[in-house]
């Protein structure tokens, strides 16, 4: 590389930093505490279940329980209910969405505790007014709705470009052995910009993986186009609706029962129980493969008045874009591996912080440095050989 594309590469590199190494760090960081967010929740709100706790499977008798106490909780509720199967907690986590307003928007959802059982609710609160779910959405919009994750999802593009150029402004033109190393002996400015690639160096790729993902976590539209025209045509979830009859809604048990025999060899993960309507129910489950626990991308969709399958979403008979969107999320998350790399992208995300804090020492003091040096003979000669160091 010639000296006046360095010298380019560099001024990028440090522009870069300075426009999105904040957001950089303020994203890293509330992504560390989200690693864990369901278990610090429940931490943060500590709420007393004295029931015994019933299987969260698809034969379990809690769902029909569950369901006739949040509708007796909210009396004329004519949303969507989703009650999740997880059982990372004891309580059971339900979600109500309300109808979307005059204009089309949805509305964030009210979510509610049951106790294990299903008997009682336990917790009630509003997305977004708690603090994890504070964080949940600065992480995803920097609380600026669609605008925000336009944000998120550009700026993360801008994060790549920040990664790479640094990689090869650094790539050795001697010895790697020196590139490598760490002097502990040297100026405080050297040491800084030792720590500050060192930290970039051991770090790359896990924080590629994570900018990467999220970047198309935030730009689902743009990721479709991108990966249907670089790998396979992306297949989209269905949305069927139900055939609107003078019947009442059928049992939710019925319901699973039919999934159930459909699906055999799968977890239950989440159960969506429509209102009035067309709204279909919608389970969704994890089958072999799937490398999300909380949030598989496998869905089945049932009349909710005749009971018919309407349609299947299976990840297994999907195409590769599909398999790729499916890892996006359990990568981001650090999920993937269990608790280690859970634990991994928790320090992960404290990696960018070092960066940010280092970049600036680091071109702090050089910009002092030169400009002492231009007024000091002795000193600007002193500068001009630190430049070959």
């Amino acid at each position: 590389m010639s000296s006046i594309a360095r010298q380019l590469l560099r001024k990028v590199h440090l522009w870069l930093g300075l426009v999105v190494g904040l957001p950089f760090v303020l994203l890293s960081f509330s992504g560390s505490l989200l690693v864990f967010y369901i278990e610090l929740d429940a931490k943060l709100n500590l709420s007393p279940d004295l029931s015994d706790a019933l299987p969260l499977d698809w034969n379990s008798p809690v769902w029909e329980v569950a369901l006739a106490t949040v509708r007796d909780a909210l009396p004329g509720a004519l949303g969507q209910w989703s009650f999740e199967a997880s059982g990372i907690t004891q309580q059971i986590p339900v979600r109500y969405y309300a109808p979307a307003d005059a204009a089309g928007h949805m509305i964030d959802p009210t979510m509610i505790w049951l106790s294990s059982d299903g008997t009682a609710m336990v917790r009630k609160e509003q997305w977004g007014e708690y603090l994890m779910t504070f964080l949940y959405d600065f992480h995803r919009h920097y609380l600026a709705g669609e605008t925000g994750h336009q944000l998120v999802g550009w700026s993360g593009l801008g994060m790549l470009v920040l990664l790479c150029s640094g990689l090869v402004l650094w790539w050795p033109r001697g010895s790697w052995r020196k590139a490598l190393a760490f002097k502990r002996n040297a100026a405080s400015v050297r040491r800084v910009r030792d720590l500050h690639k060192l930290s970039g160096l051991w770090s790359l790729v896990l924080l590629l993986i994570l900018v990467t993902t999220g970047a198309l976590l935030a730009l689902p539209a743009e990721r479709s186009t991108f990966l249907s025209w670089l790998v396979t045509p992306v297949i989209e979830v269905p949305s069927p609706r139900s055939t609107v009859i003078d019947r009442p809604q059928l049992p939710l048990s019925q319901v699973l029962a039919t999934v159930h025999r459909r699906m055999p060899d799968t977890r239950l993960a989440w159960i969506d129980v429509p209102g009035p309507g067309t709204g279909t129910f919608r389970i969704r489950l994890q089958v072999a493969g799937d490398p999300n626990y909380r949030f598989p991308y496998s869905f089945v969709y049932v009349d909710q008045y005749s009971g018919e399958i309407l349609a299947i979403h299976d990840t297994r008979a999907l195409s590769m874009s599909n398999t790729i969107i499916n890892w996006l999320r359990p990568l981001h998350e650090g999920s993937v591996g269990g608790l280690p790399t859970r634990l991994l992208a928790v320090v992960l995300g404290v990696v960018p912080a070092v960066l940010f804090v280092t970049g600036i020492l680091y071109w702090r003091r050089r910009t002092d440095a030169r400009l002492t040096a231009r007024s000091s003979p002795h000193l600007r000669s002193l500068d001009a050989s630190r430049k070959h160091a």
